[in-house]
């Protein structure tokens, strides 16, 4: 017999988890997640999970506290007997530490995956990590989604897409910002800068033309908004016309909105991979992965291929014959 299908969702982005339970023509598992009154979390697992095929959707984005709530669901169903727990977290956190780069510092990236690991999950689900090779971290089946497909068949419907160039606010977001150009159809530039410290970005120079082009800027992660908005100042000065920007997960803390209100940029699209407190901002547009990731759930369960779900021009149509 096929083992039964379960999804279960922490407190971090309930919306999300609501989307995705839709997509799939299911509704969310029976479970209490609270806290006791020092703030300790309890979970409670109200339905049988025995011999099931279990997911947990729980991004991970900080307080510290939505790691801690995944970890003890994932504790709670090794516990009751689940056949397979695959953690789904639409967002890694802490996986900016991701190596070793000056002396005496952690690598967080790896930490998790030793906390997942040894939790108990047995599979995991995640898209858009700051560093792809935090996959090798884990020694258990990992899915690595990517929302360029969602982000890319959303500006092909906008006005801005003609005379358009893709950027990248960085050397680091090259490759990101490529995928983009190559299935825009448009040429890439790199925003060169250098960072004195953290979460402080100067920018230098602009590699590539963008005089007279609408840009777009891409990123995987949009933390205090100053790389993106100190590169569309920079876009500004060496000729571009409208700029905007693309990002999977828009952590917005800090002066972010702020930043992005008083900024340079047109729009501002992210996905609803996160929930954090940030202030309404007129320029922010939101688009759901909430069928990317219900599909790759709906083919891990069936022990189908996700390597579809990489493909931007045709997965719209896959989608929606799949479901």
């Amino acid at each position: 017999m096929a083992k039964p299908i379960k999804i279960f969702a922490g407190r971090s982005n309930p919306a999300l988890a609501e989307k995705i339970a839709s997509y799939l023509d299911m509704t969310l598992g029976n479970a209490k997640v609270e806290n006791f009154s020092d703030g300790e979390i309890s979970v409670n697992f109200f339905e049988s999970i025995r011999g099931s095929d279990l997911f947990i959707i729980q991004s991970t984005n900080p307080p510290g506290d939505n790691l801690m709530e995944l970890l003890i669901m994932i504790d709670a169903a090794r516990r009751s007997s689940a056949a397979r727990i695959t953690a789904v977290m639409p967002y890694y956190g802490y996986a900016r530490q991701d190596r070793k780069d000056r002396p005496r510092v952690a690598i967080t990236a790896k930490l998790v995956a030793n906390l997942l690991t040894e939790a108990g999950a047995n599979r995991i689900l995640t898209m858009d990590l700051h560093a792809p090779q935090i996959q090798g971290f884990f020694d258990i089946p990992f899915d690595h989604l990517y929302s360029s497909v969602v982000l890319i068949n959303d500006i092909r419907q906008r006005e801005f897409r003609d005379n358009l160039v893709v950027a990248s606010p960085d050397v680091g977001g090259v490759k990101l910002a490529r995928k983009f150009a190559e299935e825009l159809g448009t040429d890439l530039v790199i925003v060169d800068k250098r960072r004195p410290a953290a979460n402080v970005a100067e920018v230098m120079n602009i590699i590539g033309d963008v005089k007279g082009k609408n840009v777009l800027l891409v990123d995987d992660m949009i933390d205090t908004a100053g790389t993106i908005v100190n590169a569309a100042k920079a876009i500004r000065e060496a000729g571009g016309l409208k700029i905007y920007a693309a990002a999977t997960h828009p952590i917005l803390s800090g002066p972010a909105i702020e930043r992005i209100n008083a900024s340079l940029l047109e729009k501002l699209i992210v996905t609803d991979s996160v929930i954090t407190s940030h202030d309404y901002s007129p320029k922010i547009e939101t688009v759901t992965v909430s069928h990317l990731i219900g599909e790759a759930i709906k083919r891990i369960y069936e022990d189908d291929s996700v390597s579809c779900l990489f493909d931007s021009k045709n997965i719209l149509q896959k989608l929606t014959n799949s479901h």
